[in-house]
């Protein structure tokens, strides 16, 4: 019996990331907590996104829709639920027709503090005009 196999060489779209982790850092609680993943199609065909989905509902990604044309960038849009407090390691998982990867994870991490509550404002006591005035 005989089997062939059908291969893509060096001619199928590949997606490439300038970065794969993104650190916030420290975030206030409430603070803006959104970023972007901007890749390339190093590829020689057309790439298609097809799903992101992020590892919790508090991760929300946003992908094109519309083909990636070979040559072009384009950018994965990341924002994360900052009102809850502490560490965050989430992952975001891009499934496309990339040859190279065609399932591929990036990451967002960083740290958020809760918010401080502002003192309340002391009145400052104004001089009176009858008030004697010290010289």
């Amino acid at each position: 019996m005989v089997s062939f196999a059908q291969q893509t060489v060096g001619g199928g779209p590949e997606i490439e990331f300038e970065k794969e982790v993104h650190d916030f850092g420290t975030l206030t609680q409430g603070g803006d907590a959104s970023t972007e993943f901007k890749f390339t199609n190093t590829g020689m065909e057309p790439l298609i996104i097809s799903n992101s989905r992020g590892s919790c509902g508090c991760t929300v990604p946003s992908w094109p829709r519309q083909p990636i044309k070979p040559g072009e960038s384009a950018a994965i849009k990341v924002k994360y639920d900052s009102n809850r407090i502490g560490p965050i390691n989430k992952s975001v998982t891009i499934t496309s027709n990339a040859s190279n990867t065609p399932t591929k994870v990036i990451r967002i991490k960083g740290n958020i503090e809760p918010k401080v509550a502002a003192a309340p404002a002391v009145p400052v006591k104004q001089a009176s005009p009858g008030a004697p005035v010290s010289k």
